[in-house]
This record gives structure tokens, C-alpha cells and sequence, in this order.
């Protein structure tokens, strides 16, 4: 199936739903395209009706006016087959996307870093498990320690507190002067001030340790205690589950398909979000990480730019050179230590897809040596978990993209690709299993 839009918006979190807003008052012919049953990424999880931040409701029925707003949810993307054309996967087969202009707003996943014992069952990342709890994984009485770096750890901390879980510690791995400092500056936004503050009082009671961070998880069969190092000494902690991340790392993938340029692990935009590749935009996690606020305002300008109201996005520019501060501050507080590079033996896998250890990687001096020699980075999820930990451990950067983005089935890649040239050929997933059996 072949579809038509003025303008295809990847990714329906804070940026994309912003940039959808924006864009539908020019009229154009909008699709919002995302692999979640719900909108809201990962931020508004679960439907930004049910958000606990006003503006995700408000915007929210604002689009469900919108009549040329078109919401493909259950729609991953995997590949492009010419320069205007996106080729996705729904629960009902390929589906081709034209488009005029394209805005990328795929966000982020979490960063996670391996020490002895994280693939332990019960040890998750930090954002892994509060999604996981806000899907209804049950927590009630379960003891849990939630270790790592930035903001995330406290929101994740006060989401298992709610739904019953005992917090027994919050592991930071940032010093007191950096914390401090971070602190001190949330006068310059007063809504992350009351945001913190609000933290505080949720979490009262709850140890929040700085300049500690996970050595190792042990367990027989689950994860049953977390060694942590803490002002220079290692200690023990019981626990039922640990939640463990390390900030998050942009997803550019889609954007390196299509030939953006990346700078600094980050899609590079102009002032009115535009990539290297003209029309083709980038707004939220993808271009940096800096918080919801961030994400709506490059969305907004995003969304308004690529709709031709470029003098209307001039409007949103202030407020997101403001956040974009919160972000370089955000950045240099939570800055990972070098004490983390040190933390993996020579066993201790790093490719979980691959069973690759760190010790087979440590020979190699870049990640495509690493790959060919030992399949680093080949698993099913394409390197987007070794990769961002390489990157720390070894100052690893993925040199290429993977292609499709993401598993699809033969008879779409067939079917989709067909469509995207004009063919108006299609073949069935069932003959297309066939013949890849029969190959």
C-alpha cells in the first residue's frame, strides 16, 4: 500500500506530537507515524490523555481536531527506497510513505553500561523497568535499588514508590559539587525547581547516595544483591530488582539512513531544525538530550518550518536557546566517570545478542574491527545496546547503519519496495516464506 502526505512526522512523542500541531494549520496532509500502540513515546507512555503533564492531555485533543492529521500507530519504519519514500511495517503488511517534507523525532533510548552480573534476570535499566511498571508489571513489596545517573533515576524511584515498591537506595554517580551546582541553577527554570522539589517530597525517606555507583549484581538464578562503591568502599545491598541507567543515547539511526549529518553522536540541525538533507527535519532527543520542554520547542519549530511558516517558528526560538542551557547544564552534571570504563571483566558479555565478552572486544581498536572479527553489534537489536556501551567503554562510534532499521518480514521488504517503485506487483508473506525456505 502506497500512501501520499505533505509531510511524514517519525516518532509520536513530545517533539512529534508538537511538530504535528504545528504544522496542521497550514492544511497540509500530515501522518504521525510510530511504533507504539499508543502516542506519547516514551515520556507520555501509555497515551498523553493519561499524562500527569497538563500540556500532553491539551495537546492531545487539540490534534484529535486536527481532520488532516493522520496517526499510523504500530508502524515501524525499516528502510527507505528512494529519497522521498519511507517503507514501514504494520501488523497488516508494508506500507510505502511519500512524502514532501519528513521531521524525524524518534527520541532516545536508555544507555546501558555491563558490570559483573547485569544480565542477571531482575536487573533492568532504570526507564526499562518504569516502563515495564507503567504496563503493569507488578512491583507492590518488591525491594529495589535504582542506580546510575540523571534526573531519570528520580522519577523512576517516585513511579515504583507509588505503585508499592520499597526504593531502598538511589545510586548517583555524579559528585556533590557537580549536584550541587545543578542544583543552584534550577532557579534559571522554575518549572524543573518545582519539578525537583516535587521529587524531593515523593522520595523523602528514601537513601539518595552521590559518588556511588553498581560494581556488580549477584544472584542464584535472580538478581538477590547489588555491590556498590561509595566514598571509596565497596558495600553490599539486598535487593529483589535492580534498575540500573546511564542517561540516554539519541536514536539517529533514521536519520543516518537518509544521509543527515551526524555531529557529535547527534543529528545536526540548522536554526529552523532542517538536516543536512533538505526537506528533511529533526527535533527532540534525536538532535541532543534535553527534556520534554526542549523537545516541544524544537517540535513546535520543526513542525512550523517544514509547513512553510518559517517567520511563525522565529516565535519558539527563545524558549528553546533557553532549555537548550538546561541542557548543556544537564549534560556536564551528569557526565559519566571514568571509574565506569573500569567496571567489566574479562567475562563479562558486553554483546548479550552475540555473547561477546569484554575481553574478546579489548584486542580491537574500533568498533567495525570489533564487528567483523566477532559479531558485536549483529544480534537482533542491531547494536543499539553494545553500541552505546562500547562508545563509553572503548570511545567506540558506529561507523554505518544497519538496513532494515529494524526485523521486517521478507514479504514486506518485497511487497513495500514493489509499491515504492510503482510496480503494483505484491507478493504474500506465506510465499515469500516459501521461497526464502526453498532458498
Amino acid at each position: 500500500m502506497m500512501r501520499d502526505y505533505d509531510i511524514v512526522i517519525v516518532g509520536a512523542g513530545p517533539a512529534g506530537l508538537a511538530a504535528a500541531h504545528a504544522a496542521a494549520s497550514s492544511g497540509a496532509r500530515i501522518a504521525v507515524v510510530d511504533d507504539n500502540p499508543f502516542a506519547g513515546g516514551q515520556i507520555w507512555r501509555g497515551g498523553p490523555q493519561h499524562a500527569q503533564d497538563q500540556r500532553a492531555p491539551r495537546l492531545w485533543s487539540a490534534l484529535q481536531q486536527c481532520r488532516n492529521v493522520d496517526f499510523l500507530q504500530r508502524t515501524r519504519v525499516g528502510a527507505a527506497p528512494d529519497e522521498r519514500t519511507l517503507l514501514a511495517e504494520t501488523p497488516d503488511g508494508a506500507l510505502a510513505l511519500r512524502f514532501g517534507k519528513l521531521i524525524i523525532a524518534t527520541g532516545a533510548r536508555e544507555r546501558l553500561l555491563p558490570f559483573p552480573g547485569w544480565t542477571l534476570p531482575g536487573v533492568t535499566g532504570a526507564g526499562g523497568l518504569q516502563a515495564l511498571v507503567k504496563g503493569g508489571f507488578p512491583v507492590a513489596g518488591k525491594r529495589v535499588v535504582v542506580a546510575g545517573s540523571g534526573p531519570l533515576l528520580l522519577a523512576v524511584a517516585a513511579t515504583l514508590r507509588e505503585k508499592g515498591a520499597v526504593v531502598v537506595a538511589i545510586l548517583e554517580q555524579a559528585p556533590l559539587r557537580k549536584l550541587a551546582g545543578f542544583g543552584l541553577s534550577l532557579g534559571l527554570t522554575p518549572s524543573k525547581l518545582t519539578q525537583a522539589l516535587a521529587l524531593r517530597r515523593a522520595l523523602a525517606g528514601i537513601p539518595y547516595l552521590f559518588d556511588a555507583w553498581v560494581t556488580a549484581a549477584e544472584g542464584d538464578g535472580t538478581v538477590r544483591q547489588a555491590s556498590y562503591r561509595h566514598g571509596g568502599t565497596v558495600r553490599k545491598i539486598a535487593c529483589d530488582l535492580l534498575a540500573c541507567g546511564y542517561g540516554l543515547v539519541p536514536n539517529t539511526e533514521l536519520a543516518g539512513m537518509l544521509g543527515c549529518r551526524l555531529r557529535d553522536r547527534t543529528v545536526d540541525v540548522d536554526a529552523m531544525q532542517q538536516t543536512s538533507v533538505p526537506g528533511i527535519y529533526c527535533a527532540g532527543e534525536g538532535t541532543g538530550i534535553g527534556g520534554v520542554d526542549l523537545s516541544l520547542a524544537e517540535g513546535r519549530i520543526a513542525g512550523l518550518a517544514a509547513s512553510g511558516q518559517g517567520e511563525a517558528a522565529r516565535a519558539d526560538m527563545a524558549a528553546r536557546e533557553r532549555w537548550r542551557g538546561f541542557a548543556r547544564r544537564l549534560a556536564r552534571t551528569f557526565a559519566l566517570r571514568d571509574e565506569l570504563r573500569m567496571l567489566s571483566s574479562a567475562d563479562t558479555l558486553v554483546c548479550r545478542c552475540e555473547d561477546v565478552r569484554y575481553g574478546d572486544l579489548a584486542t580491537h581498536g574500533s568498533w567495525r574491527s570489533a564487528k567483523l572479527h566477532t559479531r558485536c553489534g549483529m544480534g537482533a537489536c542491531q547494536g543499539r545496546i553494545c553500541g552505546g556501551a562500547t562508545e563509553i567503554l572503548f570511545g567506540w562510534t558506529q561507523d554505518s547503519v544497519r538496513l532494515p532499521l529494524a526485523p521486517m518480514r521478507i514479504g514486506s521488504l518485497v511487497t513495500g519496495g514493489a509499491a515504492a517503485a510503482g510496480e503494483g506487483c505484491a507478493i504474500s508473506d506465506a510465499s515469500a516464506a516459501r521461497d526464502t525456505r526453498s532458498a
